[in-house]
């Protein structure tokens, strides 16, 4: 079997549909057809039974198009695993270590009657022991953990009481679930397996019988659940994020069709139980929008009708600027999806797309198979949920840009109607009035440095991805320079939009880095970004720039940007790579247009 095969079936199958689950991931352990090299190593430890748990991970990796090597630990064999540096998980070496953590593994629970202090005491203790787990992996370069909360078991010596103590067994658990996230290191990430076992009840999500007998701490049934949350947080650390929501509106946002109901006839009322439910859709979606997710609509219907009612209409929650693309008319919904595309500048594979219509769905699946297309229920009141459960959106952290993005596409729509005023791109890029700012990486910085490396698959040279340890260690360490630009014009100010790490080798100076969010292409970031890579250069004393271009399926755009710079391509040393070398001592002569400011 191909690659295709298990992405095509694993995309279809439901996470409910356990027994095929297994039955596709056993076939996909035993097939020795797939390709092994460019896997990522993970290693997966823990307390209970993981056979099965890394099976799976394996084949829903594959959704992702992520091909995995994976070593798979001892029955609780975390401490053995963990504690020992000669154990098999270090010369594994692996780039990501996940943890699956049971209540089982909290011993020793203080007595009944202890006082807030004692039960504080034994928070702290296994607080500090997990963070002594993720620092001792962290010595791992480059490695990033995930690690389950604790799923708070449904027995409760205490009944009610448990919810009412501070020393009960439940009160415990959920303090240790905050001391987690309290003590967590910049390259761990929880993953909360309380809310998927609180999800489907915890008198389905835990299967006594199947522990009794093979030590697994959940259901068998849940296991396309977990594997599917895990595999999706692994893609959103190697970049792979779902930003752009596309939405329908007749029968999608409002009951009714608004060309027939008009702007104040469709169901969107608080006192009407349908239309209660739309904007409890909306609010939702409302909420995504503030969180950073992307909002747009595609309608087959009149552009001036599908606005009415977000003009007229008071009911409704979401308004027609949380939107930052509007499409209405009466093209098939695939085209209007690149239309989406190439207004905001982002790649389709970054898409959600949500329409009641079946047929409707299937057209962008056959058009568009990369476009993540939701299965919507029939019933209005299961929207939430089912979006909810697609996960979709789960990103491994949110930053201040991330929350401003929408308003920046739709900024961008509007710098593309100024620049149909000029016939000139200089003027345009004038008209901007561009200010930026380039330097050297400030810690404050470093989260949103780190998610437009991992992010950015365009302009990105070399493709290399590094954890928030690892840029912390190259902050400190003399041999790196760490270079963040930001921007901002006559429309909005943007953050940080582009990333360079340097590296000293001898008398030159090696571009290890150099991204650049797709948002600002062909404003003359790059020059603005060059100037400080060759001022720090020179800092250095070095004679040469060397920039390595490692061509990917995206990053196309940047094939050219050496040559265009000034450097020389080198002879070719590797399939694979293109070396580039630029005499420092050579000017650089290039107008730009971006002010620069302190």
């Amino acid at each position: 079997m191909d690659t295709n095969y298990y992405k095509k079936k694993i995309s279809i199958l439901s996470v409910r549909d356990y027994l095929s689950i297994i039955k596709l991931a056993k076939r996909l352990k035993e097939d020795e057809s797939l390709k092994k090299e460019n896997c990522i190593k993970i290693a997966v430890i823990g307390s209970s039974s993981l056979q099965y748990f890394v099976m799976v991970l394996r084949l829903y990796l594959m959704k992702y198009s992520i091909f995995s090597d994976i070593f798979e630990g001892t029955y609780d064999g975390i401490n053995l695993a963990v504690f020992d540096e000669h154990s098999e998980l270090y010369k594994f070496q692996p780039q990501i270590v996940i943890i699956l953590t049971s209540y089982r593994d909290i011993h020793d629970m203080p007595e009944l009657f202890s006082n807030n202090n004692v039960i504080d005491q034994f928070i702290t203790y296994y607080g500090k022991y997990y963070q002594e787990l993720w620092k001792r992996i962290s010595k791992i370069k480059g490695c990033y953990v995930f690690q389950s909360n604790f799923v708070i078991p449904m027995e409760r010596e205490l009944g009610n009481l448990e919810s009412n103590l501070y020393y009960s067994r439940q009160t415990i658990y959920s303090l240790l679930n905050i001391e987690l996230i309290k003590r967590k290191l910049e390259n761990v990430t929880i993953i909360d397996m309380e809310y998927i076992a609180s999800l489907v009840g915890k008198s389905n999500w835990f299967d006594f019988k199947m522990y009794f007998a093979n030590k697994l701490d959940y259901s068998l049934k849940y296991i396309g659940m977990v594997g599917e949350v895990f595999a999706q947080q692994v893609s959103a650390l190697k970049g792979k994020i779902r930003k752009c929501l596309v939405l329908d509106l007749d029968n999608t946002l409002w009951g009714g069709i608004v060309a027939d109901e008009g702007a104040n006839g469709i169901r969107i009322a608080p006192n009407d139980p349908i239309g209660e439910a739309y904007r409890f859709f909306q609010q939702y979606l409302l909420n995504l929008k503030n969180r950073g997710v992307i909002l747009t609509v595609i309608s087959k219907n009149d552009h001036q009708l599908a606005r009415e009612p977000f003009d007229k209409n008071e009911n409704m929650i979401l308004k027609y600027d949380d939107f930052s693309s509007f499409i209405a008319n009466w093209n098939d919904k695939a085209s209007n999806i690149d239309l989406i595309a190439e207004e905001l500048n982002i790649s389709t594979d970054s898409f959600v797309f949500f329409d009641d219509n079946p047929a409707e769905r299937e057209n962008v699946k056959m058009y568009h198979p990369e476009v993540w297309v939701v299965e919507v229920p029939e019933n209005i009141a299961e929207y939430v949920a089912v979006l909810e459960g697609t996960h979709a959106f789960d990103w491994i952290n949110v930053t201040r840009e991330d929350i401003s993005r929408g308003e920046t596409y739709q900024k961008n729509v509007e710098r593309k109607r100024l620049n149909s005023l000029y016939n000139d791109y200089h003027e345009y890029l004038v008209a901007l009035k561009m200010k930026g700012k380039a330097v050297k990486l400030e810690e404050k910085d470093i989260p949103r440095f780190v998610q437009l490396i991992n992010k950015s698959n365009q302009f990105n040279i070399r493709t290399q991805r590094y954890t928030e340890a690892d840029i912390k260690n190259m902050v400190f360490d003399n041999k790196y320079c760490l270079i963040s630009v930001s921007l901002e014009d006559r429309f909005n100010k943007f953050g940080i939009i582009s990333c360079v790490i340097l590296k000293k080798i001898h008398n030159r100076c090696f571009i290890d880095t150099w991204v650049m969010s797709c948002r600002v292409l062909k404003r003359d970031v790059e020059y603005l970004t060059f100037r400080r890579i060759l001022e720090c250069a020179k800092e250095w004393g070095c004679d040469n720039l060397i920039g390595e271009y490692i061509p990917s399926s995206k990053n196309g755009i940047v094939e050219k940007l050496f040559l265009d710079l000034g450097f020389e391509r080198l002879e070719k040393t590797s399939i694979e790579t293109f070396l580039y070398i630029y005499d420092i001592n050579m000017p650089f002569q290039r107008t730009i247009e971006i002010k620069e400011v302190d």
